[in-house]
């Protein structure tokens, strides 16, 4: 018995969580940078150095074009003068303006450009250039190795967590959704991080640099651009808070295809079989529709950040050059600082236009790193107590001492139950579904806590063992046969991986699987589909029954393991079973009442309660709850 999931969220229906705020999950991802901090530093220092030569080189450069002014308005001044002589004239003559524009400069009449301070000028520029697109390219490089680092340990946390929850949570939680936390989200945040974080930091350093000089060339131009900051960071915000509930919507819809996409192809046969493809596909075509509108909703509200701040950009140039050509033409600044502040103009809203852009990246990967929080916020399973105990003996005894446990608080399921499985016996437990019978091996295992009582193996108490110790003395195979891409030899090694060649062939004997391998191909170096595709179902069962005798647990638990296997085979399971069972306690889970009739102590289980026990002839002859349900088993068949 399994705990039922949550019930689906109705088509339409809003989300059942707001989107968080985008600081606290902000600061969580940069708290990850903390163990690199030293290469961070190297990404900083870079990316200042980067900056200050850019800064520097557009102040050069209008250097470089006052030279060329300065040269050709001093070739049209009569040679022989000095300048404050050809401004005199300049006023004698009417040309008052021009006379100003001229007193601002460093000129000397009858002088042209001179090309060689020029090209000393170009040179130096360039070489500024191309030393800041150096240094540019290695923050970046040393960035990609950050955030590479990040994601990769934030992949090992998630892998490890994911171990680490219990079984309760997997009962609770689509596994599509699951999937597309650990692979879809990740992915995005790390596509987030590395396109944002350094585009950031060189928008945010640009913007500090770009001002400094901005500030040294006309404090008065520079407090009209920065004018800009403000009104742009607002916008930002404004626009900002709207878009986040839309990308947590776009990557929640996301779980919710990957989950549907996942069912739908796993269960692709029985889809086809009962004429359900229509179904499938018009409820994948409603998730894939609310998928497709969060994302249009979440990209073009955040879309609109950087037309809002190029606009103010293009306000803030145009201030800019119609203030800094009357100064010029007042004489009050050259043209070469004009030409430079229109240029630190614009770089200067560029990089605001570029924080802009990011602002959907950001908000998507915050989007996704909520997500991924979230799965390494959930409360995992107890701990291993400091000082476990072990067994000191592998024969399999297992008592049940007033155990009570409860998927639910408000919903009873097994109340004070006890029982007592001595070493070599075959316990069987039988029930109508919904009895408990799983629930109780489950138990067993630890994929639950008991809410009172305990369980012992041989002697010890299991919650005073460690996990990996207590299921490492168990063997369990399941109704549904599991093997994953691989040999034949594998999947049977995979229940004791130091297990030699002559163990793996015995375990593959006594299962029967050495039948059917040695008419493969390739006998036991037949490689697998991950759903073992390529062999029968009996097959497959047959392969997970040899992987657990490999193991060679001291309790094996069989819930349902011959029910994919034909009745002679089956026949020949129980014998390899019997053979195993020395020693050793077995725990069956039937409905199918042929495969257990020689257990030593049959269970009878309704409600959560044992509601009777004993040897199959004990109680058939009591006329009891297993009476009848032999009854409709066998009497039953044979009368229709």
């Amino acid at each position: 018995m399994t705990r039922p999931g949550p019930a689906a969220r109705p088509a339409g229906a809003p989300p059942a969580e707001k989107a968080k705020a985008l600081w606290p999950s902000t600061k969580r991802i940069l708290g990850r940078l903390r163990p690199h901090r030293m290469l961070v530093t190297v990404v900083l220092v870079a990316s200042a150095v980067s900056v200050a030569f850019m800064a520097v080189a557009p102040r050069i450069l209008g250097h470089g074009t006052n030279i060329i002014f300065d040269g050709v308005v001093g070739s049209m001044l009569p040679a022989g003068t000095t300048k404050e002589q050809a401004v005199d004239g300049l006023r004698a003559s009417g040309q008052g303006q021009l006379a100003d524009m001229v007193s601002g400069m460093d000129v000397t009449p009858g002088a042209g450009i001179d090309f060689t301070e020029l090209g000393t000028v170009l040179l130096g520029v360039l070489a500024l250039y191309v030393a800041s697109s150096v240094f540019a390219w290695c923050s970046a490089y040393v960035l990609n190795i950050v955030v590479q680092s990040v994601i990769r340990r934030l992949r090992a946390e998630v892998e490890r967590k994911v171990h680490r929850l219990p079984l309760r949570y997997f009962d609770s939680h689509s596994r599509g959704d699951l999937l597309s936390r650990v692979t879809n989200d990740i992915d995005n945040l790390s596509q987030a991080m590395q396109q944002t974080m350094s585009q950031l930091i060189q928008s945010v350093l640009t913007v500090v640099g770009i001002l400094a000089m901005m500030l040294v060339i006309s404090p008065l131009l520079a407090m009209i651009a920065v004018l800009t900051i403000p009104v742009s960071v607002v916008v930002t915000a404004l626009i900002a808070r709207r878009s986040r509930r839309h990308f947590t919507d776009q990557w929640r819809s996301t779980g919710v295809v990957g989950g549907q996409v996942e069912e739908a192809f796993t269960g692709h046969e029985l889809v086809t079989v009962f004429g359900r493809t229509d179904e499938v596909q018009s409820r994948f075509d409603d998730e894939n529709e609310r998928l497709y509108q969060a994302s249009y909703r979440a990209q073009f509200v955040s879309g609109l950040v950087m037309p809002a701040v190029m606009f103010l950009g293009n306000l803030n140039y145009v201030a800019v050059a119609v203030i800094g050509g009357v100064r010029v033409a007042s004489g009050t600044m050259t043209l070469g600082d004009v030409q430079a502040f229109i240029q630190y103009s614009r770089q200067f809203t560029q990089p605001l236009s570029q924080i802009g852009s990011m602002v959907n990246l950001l908000q998507s990967g915050v989007a996704s790193a909520e997500r991924v929080f979230e799965v390494l916020d959930e409360e995992e399973e107890i701990p291993d107590p400091s000082t476990a105990k072990s067994p000191e003996t592998r024969c399999g005894r297992v008592v049940f001492e007033d155990v009570t446990f409860r998927y639910d608080p408000d919903v009873p399921l097994i109340e004070d139950l006890s029982l007592v499985a001595e070493p070599g016996q075959m316990v069987a437990i039988v029930g109508p579904t919904g009895a408990g019978k799983t629930t109780l091996v489950n138990l067993v295992l630890r994929f639950y806590e008991l809410d009172s009582g305990r369980i012992t193996l041989d002697g010890v108490d299991i919650g005073d063992m460690t996990r990996d110790d207590l299921r490492s003395r168990i063997g369990m195979v399941l109704q549904d046969a599991w093997l994953f891409g691989g040999t034949i030899r594998d999947n049977i090694a995979y229940g004791n991986p130091d297990a030699t060649e002559e163990e793996i062939h015995e375990a593959a004997r006594v299962s029967f699987v050495d039948r059917f391998a040695h008419s493969l191909p390739d006998g036991y170096d037949t490689v697998l589909d991950e759903d073992g595709g390529n062999i029968s179902a009996g097959e497959k069962q047959l392969v997970t029954i040899a992987r657990a005798f490999l193991a060679k647990p001291s309790l094996l638990i069989l819930d349902e393991a011959t029910s994919s296997v034909d009745t002679r085979t089956e026949l020949l399971v129980q014998h390899a079973t019997a053979a195993l069972r020395t020693d050793r306690t077995s725990f069956v889970i039937a409905h199918r009442l042929s495969t257990i009739r020689e257990a030593d102590l049959i269970v009878v289980m309704e409600g959560g309660q044992i509601v009777e026990k004993g040897t199959h002839d004990d109680l058939l002859a009591s006329h009891g709850a297993y009476y009848d349900l032999y009854n409709s088993q066998f009497v039953g068949a044979s009368r229709s």
